[in-house]
């Protein structure tokens, strides 16, 4: 097996997915937003590429160093890359835009570059691949009133997934997406402090928020396990708080 890209990886979900993959053996490619180019993610000792995905140059900069990292054999791709800032709609409009258009290049626009680079890859190479795509339930639910671009983004990625799937399966190049709901990240704990804290708990019928590892698993299986038959699949991961 070729080596798996996972963008994000250095907290999170990406780092727990980092580690689920390094652990069944695969060779597995890191991704910071900052920092050093090259280091060494914690109990995988993968390689760690940095790449700020506000640059839109930067994604490009990122496929080529992952390709010679990999020998030229990237097997699969984990968009998971991402940023969640609140947006208020009183900001001046040069702020709100600038907002907007940040969030929809880091969470949506990378992915897609990587992806398109990665199809182009597989194409040429003649070989299958695979994309997980790490979306939201905010692709589907939405979100607070200062996260229109976030789920917007992830809306946009569940569409960009879906297309590839139904585009490429022929090809052998299989697409998948993970939705997850509040996840144990820092990221998410943020979002929970200022929506309330705990009171949102109320409206997950689980009782609690998923942890990196869960969602891992998922990423896991999707990368390593899932059957070809599952392309342009989506899966959710939510505690029931949204169910479709």
């Amino acid at each position: 097996m070729g080596h798996i890209l996972v963008t994000g990886s250095s907290r999170g979900i990406g780092r727990a997915a980092l580690e689920a993959l390094a652990a069944r053996g695969a060779k597995v490619i890191g991704h910071a937003s900052g920092g050093a180019s090259r280091g060494v993610a914690a109990e995988g000792a993968a390689p760690i590429i940095a790449a700020d995905f506000g640059d839109p140059l930067r994604s490009h900069a990122l496929w080529d160093q992952a390709m010679n990292l990999a020998h030229g054999e990237i097997d699969v791709v984990v968009n998971n890359a991402g940023r969640f800032e609140a947006n208020r709609l009183e900001r001046s409009d040069i702020e709100w835009l600038d907002a907007w258009e940040d969030t929809l290049r880091v969470n949506l626009t990378s992915a897609a570059q990587l992806s398109r680079f990665a199809v182009l890859h597989w194409q040429e190479r003649g070989f299958a691949g695979r994309l997980v795509h790490v979306a939201s339930r905010a692709a589907y639910r939405g979100d607070s009133p200062a996260h229109w671009h976030y789920a917007a983004a992830k809306s946009g990625m569940i569409g960009m997934h879906k297309t590839i799937a139904r585009a490429y399966a022929k090809d052998g190049i299989l697409s998948f997406a993970v939705t997850p709901g509040f996840t144990d990240t820092s990221m998410a704990g943020d979002y929970l402090a200022s929506r309330g804290g705990p009171g949102l708990l109320a409206d997950i019928p689980l009782g609690r928020v998923a942890t990196p590892e869960e969602i891992a698993a998922i990423i896991a299986f999707c990368a390593l396990d899932a059957p070809p038959s599952m392309t342009g699949a989506v899966i959710d991961a939510n505690g029931a708080s949204f169910v479709r």
